[in-house]
Order: structure tokens, then sequence, then C-alpha cells
């Protein structure tokens, strides 16, 4: 029996995809073979390397003066690889940080370029996102970065930031396709795919064309014009979580596209954050108006009940509601592929749960 996945990621996936990825794992259809046995320059795999980036292109809108790339080392590898391709000759970058994640991307790309922190919300305890009143912007700026959503503090941008015509540069990891966007905003999107994009192992990256600069003095490996020029197949690339990227993106266009899952996320997530409001028991993280619609983080009158929360809802099927470890507390996390059930069983857990303990 399958339990009621809240892992902050690696995520649920849809199971309609793992249903396929079951069914075709031994042998695809006509191939003979498995993905994770051929050859990833064969014409075969370059049917899976369409599929994917073709879905990517059809939910976000992307038009061809972008360039989809599937990389390895997750988002945390991208905190230098961005800096260290965009930020040469003396250009300088601006970073806005409201939690964990956004702290180690500047921390990455200080050591790569001129980044500076532009506005943060760390005296507010990282409970909500700056207000455009503390931004201080570098109108010469080559690029603005932020973190759409930090899954440890349950914090999410409700729109993407005013930067006064600077483009953004995004750790998308933890809401990408969960959304629209306005794509014409952004110069670089990145995301690790183990929360709404596929399995772990493969890193999304989006980028301007116009920003792909080839440039001698980086590792060949760390170049983004490496790997736009052999479109993501200089090395070996995870052709397995490629593949079912593929079958992620379809199954999100089966229900709506990203306008699909923003009314499914904001369901869930309603469902969750009405039962706290409700009660005088629980405690929400964040600021009501920076609420994540990815990860619900609340808190309980002390640890000794965060803790029996944590065991016995394991107990009864609901799992990866431990907080994250520097912070404590609980947290909920509610990716695109996990179903409204799984939600309504967590709030009725919730429920009596304070009935026994409150």
């Amino acid at each position: 029996m399958r339990v009621h996945n809240f892992n902050a990621g690696p995520a649920v996936l849809p199971l309609p995809v793992l249903h396929q990825v079951r069914d075709e794992l031994v042998e695809l259809p006509h191939l003979g073979q498995s993905v994770m046995e051929m050859s990833h320059r064969s014409k075969d795999f370059e049917v899976f390397l369409d599929r994917a980036e073709n879905g990517l292109r059809r939910l976000l809108g992307l038009s061809d003066d972008f360039a989809v790339l599937f990389l390895g080392g997750g988002a945390s590898l991208q905190f230098s690889m961005a800096p260290m391709n965009l930020l040469a000759d003396g250009a300088r970058a601006d970073y806005l940080v409201h939690g964990s994640w956004g702290v180690k991307a500047l921390k990455e790309a200080q050591k790569e370029g001129n980044a500076r922190l532009a506005a943060t919300t760390k005296d507010a305890g990282y409970r909500r996102v700056p207000e455009e009143t503390q931004m201080t912007l570098d109108a010469s700026a080559k690029y603005v970065h932020f973190t759409s959503n930090e899954t440890i503090e349950g914090v999410q941008w409700p729109r993407e930031p005013q930067t006064g015509g600077a483009p953004l540069v995004c750790d998308a990891s933890s809401d990408i396709l969960s959304r629209p966007i306005d794509i014409e905003k952004y110069g670089l999107i990145y995301a690790g795919a183990q929360k709404n994009i596929g399995p772990s192992g493969v890193t999304v990256v989006i980028i301007r064309r116009d920003w792909i600069e080839p440039r001698g003095d980086l590792p060949t490996m760390l170049s983004y014009a490496t790997h736009a020029k052999e479109r993501s197949l200089y090395n070996t690339p995870n052709t397995f979580g490629i593949y079912m990227v593929g079958l992620v993106c379809e199954w999100i266009e089966s229900l709506g596209g990203l306008e699909g899952m923003a009314r499914r996320s904001g369901e869930k997530a309603g469902l969750i954050y009405d039962a706290i409001d409700a009660s005088d028991f629980y405690r929400g993280f964040a600021e009501k108006e920076s609420r994540s619609q990815m990860n619900v983080t609340f808190r309980l009158p002390n640890e000794e009940l965060e803790r029996k929360f944590a065991a016995q809802s394991e107990k009864a099927g609901l799992i990866g509601l431990k907080g994250h470890r520097s912070v404590g507390g609980l947290r909920a996390s509610i990716y695109n592929a996990l179903e409204p059930e799984p939600v309504r069983v967590l709030v009725d857990f919730m429920r009596e749960f304070e009935r026994e303990n409150g």
C-alpha cells in the first residue's frame, strides 16, 4: 500500500507516470530495450530528448530565444555555474534573499563574481519575501537573482519581483511548473527535477540564447555554451531522468497545464492553511502574504508535541512531515503530483491530533 508522501524531495511522482515507467522499464515499445540501456547519441533517444524539451517549451511558452539544457549537479551547482557564466568583465548581480537556499546561492555567487545582497528578510526570520521598498537594486546589474520558493521556510514569491527591467535569474527548483510565469522577464531559470519535474539527478536550465557565450576561461563542463552547442549531450546525461521529464510534462498538460496546476495547488494548500488558521493549536510559520503553495510550514505549542505529531503521522501512513533539521517544526510538501486526497487525510489527522493533545 502506497503511503501519503509529503517529502520535500525527492518527492511524490504522478502515479500514471510511474505505471507507464513500470510497463516500459524493461522494454520500450518497439525498441526491445530499456531507456537506461540505449545510447544517448542514438536516434531512438533523441525522441525522448525532444519530448522532454518540447514539453517544457509548451508548458512555459518558451520561444526559440531560450535554450533548454538538461544538466547534473542540482541547483547547488547552478549557484556557482550561473555567476561563472554571466558575471564576466566586471558584470554585477543583485540577490534577493528570503531563506536558506537564497543564502547559499549568494554565498557561492560571491566566490565567482560581483554579487551583492540587494534585499533580505533575515531580520524578519525569513518569514516573508522582501518588500519592494526594501530592495536596493543596481540599475546596471546584469541580473537579479531570487529563489521563487524557499522549501525550508515555506515562503514563496506570490509573483515575480519588480526589478525595473533587469532580467531575472531564478532558482525555481521547488515550484517550477506549478503556475504560469511571465517568461519574458527571465534571463535564466534553473531547477532540480526532483520536486515537480521528474526524478532526482536531472537539473533543468532554461537560458536566453544571447546569454550563452563561449568562455575559454571556464572548465569545459561548467560552460553553458558547451551544453547548448551539444544539446545536453556533451557527456552522457541522465537518460532515464530525461525520459521521465517528458512523461511528467505530458501528465501536467493532461490536467490543464500550468493553469490547472495552479488551481490544484491553491486548493490543496488552502485546505491546510484553513485548518491552521481555524486553530489556536497550530501556528503557520510564513506570513500570510508570502505563504508557499508548495511547502506548508507550521509549528505546534512545543517541540515535544511536534515530535509526537511527526511520529504518529508516520504510523498513520503520512510520511515526510517533519520540518527541516535547521528550523524544526512541521512541513507538508504538496507538489504537483500529490493528489488532493492525501491532503484531506492530513487535515483530518491534524484535527484529531489537536482534539487529543490540545
